[in-house]
């Protein structure tokens, strides 16, 4: 029976006060109750837009309607049929901008919460499924080396599995997963939920080689002539960017991968691990994207006394995502609009304390429909702050262009692929992902993943 309710079936939280002093995941998932009546919001549109707007083409009516019948397990086996990382997308995708973006549903109220019906079916079958079944399934005599355990390297890795494929993942840190371990916070991402999802990759037959850092210990060349068919570079974008201004190399200026990295990947928010990290009382993020939030909300929960987001533009351009954006606001996390950072200032120790800025206001829009940021004339103040997170986005390293003969970049670093592939230009490689876009989204980089696994099957059955 169809739900009339025009809004989203609520889902409970942490208290604000009490998630300021912890790690723990913020948004605590639907009861049965709470996503069957959620599902029977969803109209089982004929033409549903919302599956055109995925990325990975979730069959979304048809797993909505097994949740609103009880049925979760088979709702679960219907999302991973073409999602390799459901409990991972139904927490960080933007799916205000995508799949909820199209539901017809949000034309008169709020859409459908199709990510919160995706972690409920991935968390259900993840606390009803603890045996894990190998697959028993036969291997082709063709062998694919994924460089990268990030979403795109996963995603490309399960499909290819599940194509018999014999699959290796090779990944340059201690543990599996790319940007959902060492980007992504233990309070929006647990990292319990990406080892499930690792697990389930593993049980299909992916093998995992980790501490493995192509390009030095081997090179891709060296992969292609020790018995790989083919490669796919998933490697993403680490390097980050700066803004090159006065002041960056005093102590206290982070990046925000560098920061991230320290309390995600290295626990450093843990005492039973000795990972250091300054403790900081006033911080400056300089930035407006998920990173950014992601950083200031880590400083909260760190100590920090004041946490201040400085961006450029004004709220309605910040890029983050509303939900990460409403629960930095109820963190305490102050935000300055409109001002750009000049020059980060510094005491007689070498250590930051303070940050100079300028007023802005906005220009008339750019071809893209963006207002560019223009300087106040005579507006220069300061934040006094001692730590400076810098998030205003990141590149791809170069170490596998740099080691690979006939692998092209373009001006950024990013990948060069062919029009609408993932075929590089160097044969029998592939890639997709933050390394050819740059800085994107998760889910993004799955559907990049998940198309490069079409091409290369397409490829190892011409090389038959």
């Amino acid at each position: 029976m169809l739900n009339p309710q025009t809004t989203k079936t609520k889902m409970r939280e942490l208290a604000p006060e009490i998630r300021r002093q912890n790690f723990e995941e913020v948004c605590l998932g639907y009861t049965p109750d709470e996503a069957k009546n959620e599902a029977q919001r969803c109209l089982n549109c004929k033409n549903p837009r919302c599956v055109a707007a995925c990325p990975v083409n979730v069959q979304i009516p048809n797993f909505i309607s097994l949740i609103a019948q009880g049925r979760y397990e088979e709702a679960y086996q219907t999302i991973r049929s073409t999602n390799t990382l459901p409990a991972v997308c139904g927490r960080v995708c933007p799916q205000e901008n995508q799949c909820e973006g199209a539901c017809v549903r949000g034309s008169k109220g709020e859409p459908v919460a199709i990510g919160r019906l995706e972690r409920f079916a991935a968390d259900m079958h993840n606390a009803n499924n603890a045996e894990h079944k190998v697959s028993s399934r036969t291997k082709r005599d063709k062998k694919v080396a994924v460089i990268g355990s990030g979403p795109s390297g996963l995603a490309c890795a399960g499909d290819l599995a599940k194509a018999c494929v014999d699959v290796t993942v090779f990944e340059a840190f201690h543990v599996a997963g790319g940007v959902l371990v060492y980007g992504i916070p233990e309070f929006r991402l647990p990292k319990s939920i990406v080892e499930q999802e690792i697990r389930e990759l593993e049980d299909l037959g992916v093998h995992f080689e980790l501490n493995a850092v192509i390009g030095r210990a081997e090179t891709v060349d060296e992969l292609l002539n020790d018995g790989f068919d083919a490669v796919f570079l998933g490697t993403g974008a680490g390097l980050p960017a700066f803004m090159n201004i006065p002041g960056e190399e005093y102590s206290g200026v982070f990046s925000a991968n560098e920061y991230l990295t320290r309390c995600n990947l290295m626990k450093a928010y843990r005492t039973e691990y000795d990972t250091p990290i300054l403790k900081s009382r006033c911080v400056a993020i300089i930035g407006g994207g998920n990173v950014a939030m992601d950083a200031a909300r880590c400083a909260v929960r760190l100590g920090a006394e004041s946490v201040c987001i400085v961006y450029r533009r004004s709220e309605n351009e910040l890029p983050a995502r509303l939900e990460e954006i409403q629960h930095a606001k109820e963190e305490g996390i102050e935000f300055c609009f409109l001002t750009a950072p000049t020059e980060i200032l510094g005491d007689e120790n070498g250590h930051v304390r303070g940050l100079k800025c300028l007023k802005m206001e906005l220009g008339e829009a750019d071809e893209r429909g963006r207002r560019a940021p223009i300087p106040i004339a005579d507006s220069e103040f300061e934040l006094a702050v001692d730590t400076v997170i810098v998030a205003i986005g990141t590149s791809p390293n170069p170490l596998i262009s740099r080691t690979t003969p006939d692998l092209q970049v373009d001006h950024r670093g990013r990948l060069i692929t062919g029009s609408a592939s993932t075929k590089t230009t160097k044969r029998a490689v592939f890639a997709g992902g933050d390394a050819v876009t740059g800085s994107a989204t998760v889910i993004l980089a799955m559907g990049a993943g998940k198309q490069a696994a079409r091409e290369i099957i397409d490829f190892l059955t011409e090389e038959q």
